[in-house]
């Protein structure tokens, strides 16, 4: 992992750690100013957190650092990739991490464009202290719900892949608001057979009600929603 050496000679936290640390989260800078990552550096510590410093978008992509808990301080424009381009990459790579912008050259244009993307926030050099913390406990909040609502998704999804393929027929006959008499209209099947394929999907998904059946349906990827659908809806 590259990171500033100065730093890492300072912090114990950018060495080996425990395996009980390992899940608390990273405040991650990436300023090509080393000043600037010196005293960024030195404020989160000094609140509690644990951050990790380096020069350039480059060198971030190189550590192993990108899909571990915590938030991103992003410098705007640094020399190869920026800020921005780095929250896209981010974005079309599936890990949509929490980033704070910070600027000496910011302009409305571009704090719309970070924003709209997610950004938990765009702040322009000089930076209250307080501001900027606020901000990285707002991150790191939003990287929790985030977390937990992938690992939801992640666990509906295996439980909706061990569904049969009529049961996943049903299930989207269901979740569109179609009753027993429709469903089974549909397929050419009885009403038995329907509360049969119903009783086992609720089974399967590990639920108690057709709400949170529909819950469920509704944390799985669009195209496999998509791709369950019945053809005539």
């Amino acid at each position: 992992m590259r990171v500033d050496q100065s730093l890492s000679r300072r912090s114990p936290l950018l060495s080996s750690q425990p395996s009980s640390e390992e899940v608390q989260p990273f405040v991650i800078i990436v300023d090509d100013d080393l000043s600037l990552r010196e005293a960024l550096y030195e404020l989160v510590l000094s609140a509690g957190f644990r951050p990790i410093c380096f020069g350039s978008t480059h060198e971030l992509l190189e550590a192993d650092v990108l899909d571990g808990p915590g938030c991103l301080i992003l410098d705007v424009r640094m020399p190869g990739a920026s800020g921005l381009d780095l929250q896209h990459y981010l974005a079309q790579s599936g890990n949509p991490k929490p980033i704070i912008f910070l600027t000496g050259h910011g302009d409305i244009p571009m704090t719309v464009q970070a924003m709209k993307a997610g950004a938990v926030d765009f702040l322009t050099k000089p930076v209250r202290d307080q501001t900027l913390l606020d901000a990285v406990i707002a991150g790191i909040a939003m990287d929790v719900t985030l977390r937990q609502e992938r690992l939801v998704a992640k666990r509906n999804l295996e439980r909706f892949e061990s569904l049969t393929p009529r049961e996943r027929e049903v299930l989207c006959e269901v979740a569109v608001g179609r009753v027993n008499k429709q469903i089974a209209f549909d397929f050419g099947i009885s009403v038995v057979t329907v509360k049969l394929h119903r009783s086992n999907i609720m089974r399967k998904m590990e639920v108690t009600s057709i709400g949170e059946l529909i819950r469920a349906w509704e944390t799985l990827p669009p195209p496999v929603r998509k791709a369950g659908t019945h053809p005539e809806l």
